[in-house]
Order: structure tokens, then sequence, then C-alpha cells
């Protein structure tokens, strides 16, 4: 017997297989090569265990002590205050006039700072990438590198020496006919003195990285610039800057998000009570305050405040910057 087979009716298809759902749970694959990448790779992992650390035990875990700003820390007492007064604290300090003036400095110096310490690095990296010799290069890199591998202690002992009212600044002076000059003892000084010393251990360093930043620039542009009729400068103008420009506008957000936190460290070396009008920053008031008078939580929600404005600068300066030149930290 033969069984007859009936055909589809022409111009029909069969429809296509039903496509089976798609399964919940992708998290599993990518859960599953992130274990086997560490256990691949559990060494280089490891090395990032101490610096999480770090942070964790000097960075975030110290956060919770912003309570006290709110709180009436008694020391001795309880680790988070004994009893809770609001605002107390931060209406104390809006109302010092001594906090405004501490606030104006750090204004001032942080904007000194970062006027003059941001673009030099840059200058200076523009001069070395032009420089030819290599020997020659490689001795200005030496000789800017060292004074950053210097502590602060040195260098501002170094500084103090140097301005004394006896001091080879003064000696000289001296030959030139001119009175010596208490550099350290004048409030009006003490800005220079910092910004100055400040270029000198921090330029030669910042150049690193705008260096290597020059190295990843396409020597075909250059070229290209050359046939066009550039000139060295409209090269570095239209060329070079452009290309180091995401470094430039990285580390301009990172200096921006440090303004506020104005060396800590060489103001408290520098400075002292009859340069107080001048040299007076938050960061030395709190110690100040906190440390010497043991007004911590006076000296905490001075701190908080610092804390909170930065965050407020780094973020709009990488906004800005994500608007304006499409480059930012996050």
């Amino acid at each position: 017997m033969s069984t007859s087979t009936t055909s589809a009716p022409p111009g029909t298809q069969d429809p296509p297989p039903a496509r089976a759902a798609p399964r919940r749970g992708r998290r599993a694959p990518a859960r599953a090569g992130w274990r086997r990448a560490l256990r691949r790779d559990w060494q280089l992992y490891s090395l990032a265990v101490l610096p999480l650390l770090f942070f964790l035990v000097f960075r975030y875990l110290p956060m919770i002590g912003n309570v006290i700003a709110f709180r009436r820390f008694e020391p001795g007492g309880s680790m988070f205050g004994e009893e809770w007064v609001g605002l107390r604290y931060v209406q104390m300090f809006l109302n010092d006039p001594t906090f405004w003036q501490v606030f104006r400095n750090t204004l001032w110096i942080g904007g000194l700072t970062l006027l003059f310490c941001f673009p030099i690095p840059i200058v200076l990296a523009l001069l070395l990438n032009e420089v030819r010799r290599r020997s020659l290069k490689r001795f200005v890199q030496s000789v800017s590198y060292l004074p950053h591998f210097l502590s602060i202690v040195i260098v501002a002992g170094i500084t103090m020496q140097m301005l004394a009212s006896d001091g080879p600044v003064n000696h000289v002076l001296g030959r030139l006919g001119h009175e010596p000059i208490r550099f350290i003892q004048e409030p009006e000084w003490f800005r220079t003195i910092y910004v100055g010393s400040e270029i000198w251990q921090t330029a030669g360093w910042g150049t690193i990285l705008y260096l290597a930043a020059l190295t990843t620039i396409d020597e075909d542009l250059y070229e290209a610039a050359r046939i066009d009729g550039a000139n060295r400068w409209q090269q570095i103008w239209h060329v070079t800057l452009p290309g180091i420009r995401p470094t430039m506008m990285t580390l301009l957000i990172l200096n921006v998000g440090t303004f506020m936190a104005v060396g800590f460290e060489k103001v408290l070396l520098l400075y002292n009570p009859l340069t107080y009008p001048t040299a007076d920053v938050i960061s030395t008031y709190v110690y100040r305050s906190g440390v010497e008078s043991n007004s911590f939580s006076y000296a905490a929600a001075i701190g908080l405040f610092e804390a909170i404005i930065g965050l407020v600068l780094i973020t709009s300066a990488n906004q800005l910057s994500r608007r304006a030149v499409g480059t930012s930290l996050w």
C-alpha cells in the first residue's frame, strides 16, 4: 500500500520554530568568568589588598567620626559623643570672624597654587619635548625631579634658612644696598614664599605624566602640519596641546578637588603667629582647634564643611569638563 502525502499550497511556508525565551540569570557566566580570572591571576589581585585596606582603614572608617560634628564630644567619653546638639557647632564657626579670615586665606593660597603650579609643569614638559640633546634633557629632568623626593620638613627647612634675616637671600640684598627683609615674619610675604616653594618642589615631578602623554601623539600629525606650512609654535598649539588635553583636564579636575585642602604640613612648618593673618588656612585652624584646644566637635564640623566644598568643586569640575571637552573622571 502506498501512503499519500499532501503538499502545502504554493506560496506558503512553514512557520519558523518558536525561539526559546531568554533565560534569566545571565550573570552566572560573567560571574564564572570573573572567578576563573581570579583563580588564574590571583597574584596580581593580591597586590591590591594592601591599598584597599589602607583606604578602608584610613579613609573610609574615619568618616564615621564625622558624627561628632553634631554631637558634644568630651575626651575620655563615648567615641560618638555624649549628646546630640544638632547644628550648634556649624552655627559657631559660621558666626566666627576668625573662621572667615581663615576661609579667605585658604581661597587665596589655593587659587594662587592652582594658577601657578598647574600650568608650569605643562610648559616645562613642552620645553623638554623640544630638546634634542638627550644628555641635556636627562640633566634637566633629574634636576627638576630631585625636589620631589625631599620631605616637606627638609623643603621647609631649606626655605627658612634661605630666607632668614642672615640667610643667603638677604646677604645678596645687602650686597645690592638693600636693607634685610624679614621674609618669614612678614605676613605679606607668606603667600609668595609658599607658592614659590610649591612650584620648586612639584613642577618637575608634574611633567612626568605630560611627557608620557606626549609620546602617544601620532608623528603623522606633525608631518601633516609641516606639510601645511605650520611652524613649531603652530604645531604645539594645534597638535601637541590637543593631544595632551585629556591628561590636562584629568589633572585639573584632581587639583580642583584638592583646592580647599591646601598643603597642611608645609603651612604648619612655615607659618608663625606673626603670619597668621595671611598664612592660617582651614586645615591648620582645624588642627589648632581640635588637637591643641580639645574642641574636637567644633573642628569636626569645620572639617566636614571643607569636605563638602571639595566634593562640590570636584563634581562641578568633572561635569564642566565633560560638557566642554568630553573628558571626565567618571
